[in-house]
């Protein structure tokens, strides 16, 4: 409690630092994962991806952030075992910041696609252990979020094989696949805009000060749906299309496709900007909190207006300054990647993501994404896929956990002996 009193507003600006520099990791690493597909598969350029993740990941921050941000601020660790020394929780919060921000710079710098909640969540469980014991962990709440580790990129590889093989049969592996993209690519758009629509009522208008009724939401998202798959029909249609894709049937179909990636590329920036921002404010949140109480270690308050913001900022600077390696890594290495199959892996990663963030469930993005990719490059089969590249993705996923601890205990024993 004496060091909440005697350094409050100190631990505020540090932590507000740590915080920051956890979000740009996320952006250099996880938005690049999320952006990459479009990029590997020719749709956008590199500076095209920043510019939507400028807009989107920023949107999905600050509107539809807050519901995932409770469970990792107090879901992870028992906030009552520190009732007594709250003192404890602070520097442990702060050292759980630096360490797993830390790590996602070391492994953007090496080009690793690694998981920002696998980072934290590591860090988290570090000082948790070193400072109250393995009692302070709620490990029924971390066997869930660990179960959403292997359920999530199941569920996002079985969805992304199956759009992918409905493109297949519905367009390419037909006599005349121009005209049938022509007429089913319409109904992927308003798929595509049904779900982004709904994420955005559901999630977003709750934190500006309006509430719709489910029936209002999906009524509403139906209406946009239906609105641009009308839009895409006649796009279709017209001149301007038909300059656009000569040059080729397939050609002419895959640039269908990369229309349609243009949507499901906001698609994935909005719900990574949901999800993956509480990593960086959740325990930004916590920490500040705290202070400004006087160390009442609370069940739930009311998010800081300035903490959003900041997160978001710092993921739009991260993929801005150092995105480019591991979007290399994601987009290029895993397999060859198309508009048509980029689509269906990120539209799929999109969908899976975005169901976590509106069950409160912390999920990591870069799995559930490479298990999109990987439904892709099965539905080709298995020569498709770059094992070697796969397999050190996996292993870098499995040194990330301890190394978010290990980083953590270091760093919280730092703070302590400087703060006390």
């Amino acid at each position: 409690m004496e060091i909440i009193q005697q350094y409050g507003q100190l631990i505020i600006i540090i932590t507000t630092i740590f915080g920051f520099l956890m979000a740009f990791g996320i952006g250099a690493n996880d938005v690049s994962n999320a952006m990459g597909t479009s990029v590997g598969s020719g749709t956008i350029t590199a500076k095209q991806a920043i510019f939507i993740a400028m807009i989107f990941e920023f949107a999905g921050a600050y509107l539809a952030g807050g519901e995932v941000t409770e469970t990792i601020k107090s879901g992870i660790v028992d906030p009552s075992l520190f009732t007594h020394t709250p003192d404890t929780l602070v520097l442990g919060m702060m050292s759980a910041l630096l360490a797993a921000g830390a790590w996602l710079l070391i492994a953007s710098l090496m080009g690793w696609p690694v998981s920002t909640t696998h980072s934290i969540i590591g860090a988290i469980i570090g000082f948790s252990l070193v400072t109250v014991g393995s009692e302070a962990v709620e490990w029924r709440q971390l066997g869930g979020i660990v179960g959403s580790w292997f359920v999530t990129p199941l569920v996002a590889g079985l969805v992304s094989f199956t759009i992918f093989s409905s493109t297949q049969k519905l367009i390419f592996d037909t006599e005349q696949p121009m005209i049938n993209a022509q007429k089913y690519g319409p109904f992927y758009m308003g798929l595509t805009a049904f779900i982004l629509s709904i994420v955005t009522m559901t999630k977003g208008l709750k934190h500006v000060g309006l509430t719709l009724s489910t029936s209002e939401t999906v009524i509403i998202s139906s209406i946009i749906a239906v609105v641009s798959i009308v839009g895409c029909y006649f796009y279709f249609r017209s001149n301007a299309f038909a300059n656009r894709v000569q040059g080729g049937t397939f050609g002419g179909v895959e640039k269908v496709f990369s229309i349609l990636m243009l949507l499901t590329a906001c698609s994935m920036a909005f719900a990574h900007g949901s999800n993956d921002v509480a990593n960086a404010i959740g325990p930004l949140s916590a920490v500040v909190s705290i202070v400004e109480q006087g160390g009442i270690i609370a069940g739930k308050n009311t998010l800081a207006p300035w903490i959003l913001p900041l997160g978001a900022a710092g993921i739009v600077a991260g993929m801005a300054i150092m995105g480019y390696k591991v979007m290399g890594t994601i987009g290029t290495g895993i397999t060859d990647l198309t508009p048509s199959r980029g689509f269906s892996a990120e539209f799929a990663c999109a969908i899976t993501v975005v169901i976590a963030s509106g069950t409160g469930l912390p999920i990591s993005t870069t799995q559930t994404l490479v298990g999109a990719v990987l439904g892709v490059g099965f539905a080709r089969g298995i020569a498709a896929l770059n094992l070697g590249v796969i397999r050190n993705i996996v292993a870098s996923w499995v040194i990330t956990l301890p190394a978010g601890a290990i980083l953590s205990i270091i760093i919280y024993r730092i703070l302590d002996s400087f703060f006390r």
